[in-house]
């Protein structure tokens, strides 16, 4: 795949900030606004809302109007999306590709924003896998500091990183009707060290993926490229929702993957850390454990079934846990499974 990467903002320059699934700016505005002035005060950037943003209960029809009216707007030279949702699989038919490839800008979106990446890599645009404002930047006493870096590096000044563990990790915050969800972390626990499997090599090379569970419905409704060799020589992103998927049916979705013929064109597969609490399932700290445990496993397993040569990192914090580092979709990453190790460049 030939995939350009888009240029930089600058401070000063105008990003859309819209909602392609759930408008949470118009359930938790307060949440919203105080997003609005971090990413502003981070960036230097001036956030542009859209008819949708705050509109509860939009049309598939009308987030997409947003969007391409965002992707045609010269003076937009970003997209942020406050947070993702269920059903952005319904806005994808009404975008406009030939405006998001005319006038290339970055994506930030994560889980149900997977839609929107993989419309945006199929038409030959890498984007950024994370970066949701209402999850990200509008929580909490301050931004954590590796989405602070990793968002400046997507949207300003690009480079490579190391992607590093905080060494803490949160299910889930405050509920957003809670004035604490404005000056509180939620509960945040000591993370274990990464796993690593597969060759004691370094690789190399462009990715996509994301939200396990709407992979899984972007491949159902066929909006991913019939040949394999799309992902050849590639870095699979794989991370799981608040839906607390099961291992089972997390291996589930791998393995058909892998019948696919995909998992055998990989270089490498990255798994995220994932949640496996809820505001709805409470766990303890040694239940919480056991299901990463489960889930890791099963993505080993499965991974080195159809791709023994394939290196394997899984723990690694993005998608729907916090700290979240924001990694590109479509640009490079580096997997070295010798000085286990990981680097993503922000180009």
């Amino acid at each position: 795949m030939e995939l350009t990467s888009p240029r930089k903002a600058a401070p000063g320059d105008k990003v859309a900030v819209v909602s392609p699934s759930f408008a949470a700016p118009g359930f938790a505005p307060a949440v919203h606004e105080q997003a609005m002035a971090r990413l502003a005060e981070l960036t230097g950037l001036v956030p542009i809302e859209y008819p949708t943003t705050r509109k509860l209960g939009a049309t598939p029809q009308e987030r997409a109007a947003d969007l391409n009216a965002a992707f045609g707007d010269p003076e937009i030279r970003a997209v942020l999306a406050t947070i993702a949702g269920e059903d952005q699989i319904t806005v994808i038919p009404h975008l406009d590709a030939d405006l998001a490839r005319a006038d290339p800008k970055p994506f930030l979106g994560y889980s149900d924003n997977t839609n929107l990446l993989n419309w945006l890599w199929t038409h030959g645009v890498a984007g950024f896998y994370g970066g949701s404002t209402q999850v990200h930047l509008g929580p909490g006493p301050a931004v954590d500091p590796v989405h602070a870096a990793a968002l400046r590096a997507a949207l300003l000044t690009g480079g490579r990183l190391e992607v590093t563990e905080p060494g803490e990790s949160e299910d889930f915050g405050k509920d957003w009707q809670d004035p604490a969800a404005l000056t509180s972390y939620g509960d945040r626990e000591p993370t274990e060290p990464w796993t690593w499997a597969g060759p004691e090599r370094s690789v190399t090379g462009r990715t996509w993926g994301g939200c396990i569970e709407v992979i899984e419905w972007i491949l159902t409704a066929g909006r991913f490229p019939a040949d394999p060799a799309a992902l050849q020589g590639g870095v699979l992103l794989l991370e799981g929702s608040e839906l607390l998927t099961p291992a089972r049916e997390f291996g589930w979705i791998v393995r058909s993957l892998g019948e696919r013929g995909l998992l055998e064109a990989l270089d490498a597969v990255v798994v995220a850390r994932p949640p496996t609490s809820s505001f709805e399932v409470h766990r303890t700290a040694a239940e919480r454990a056991a299901k990463r445990a489960e889930q890791r496993d099963a993505a080993i397993e499965t991974v080195q079934r159809y791709n023994s040569d394939a290196v394997i990192a899984v723990g690694v914090p993005f998608g729907h846990t916090r700290p979240q580092w924001i990694l590109p979709h479509g640009g490079s990453m580096t997997v070295d499974g010798a000085q286990q190790r990981i680097w993503a460049d922000f180009t």
